[in-house]
């Protein structure tokens, strides 16, 4: 195998979020925005979007943009133009086109992961923000059958705290950093591998499994 041809990694520690931004869409074909960031001022860290209380600081659409979407941009060419004006802008990947993503706790999320691997699933990228939230790539057109799903194995979806991105919303990539909490990184990352994304169907029984357990301490 000719590993020059391999694509690398995006967001891994020693990439600039520019160049990451620029990988993505080179080798990955994902879409990317830039969102806000972090500012340096009077000794501390605080938002682009100027909130002295804003629950995700450099970790959101730049609030500046009427329409974050229509910065998105699937051309590298586009990519380095705007992290060459905003190079500490968070790298936004906007769901419901190349992908969609299932958004569940960390605790949850890796107990699912290690159900999943036990059973042969093939799954796709899998992220980690600094909230502690883990976000699995699936195939797009996810967000609305979830719930559903969800009900079909057994659970309300109400009672499950599983989320998904679909058109319109987003998830950030690595290495976005989000405050004093750290940044976004890969529990899977991108390979050749994974290219290919699974439907959501075949990870919402053990996501949803997880998460039940993951309600109480007992697991019940």
């Amino acid at each position: 195998m000719d590993v020059s041809r391999i694509p690398q990694v995006p967001g891994q520690r020693g990439g600039s979020l520019g160049e990451s931004a620029v990988r993505y869409v080179e080798e990955w074909h994902w879409d990317v925005a830039p969102g806000a960031w972090l500012e340096t001022g009077t000794g501390r860290e605080r938002c682009s979007c100027g909130a002295t209380d804003c629950p995700s600081p450099g970790g959101h659409p730049d609030l500046d943009q009427e329409d974050w979407e229509a910065q998105a941009t699937g051309s590298a060419v586009g990519a380095r133009r705007l992290w060459a004006e905003t190079p500490d802008a968070a790298i936004l990947l906007p769901t419901g086109r190349t992908f969609d993503t299932l958004d569940v706790p960390e605790s949850a999320g890796f107990l699912a992961l290690a159900r999943m691997e036990r059973m042969g699933i093939d799954l796709g990228p899998v992220s980690c923000t600094p909230d502690r939230r883990m976000h699995f790539f699936v195939l797009p057109g996810a967000a609305p059958k979830v719930p559903d799903l969800i009900r079909k194995h057994g659970w309300m979806p109400a009672t499950l705290d599983v989320q998904a991105h679909g058109d319109g919303d987003y998830t950030l990539a690595p290495p976005t950093r989000v405050g004093t909490r750290g940044a976004v990184h890969w529990v899977r990352r991108p390979t050749v591998a994974n290219r290919w994304l699974p439907d959501a169907a075949e990870l919402v029984s053990a996501l949803a499994y997880a998460c039940g357990r993951a309600r109480t301490p007992s697991g019940h």
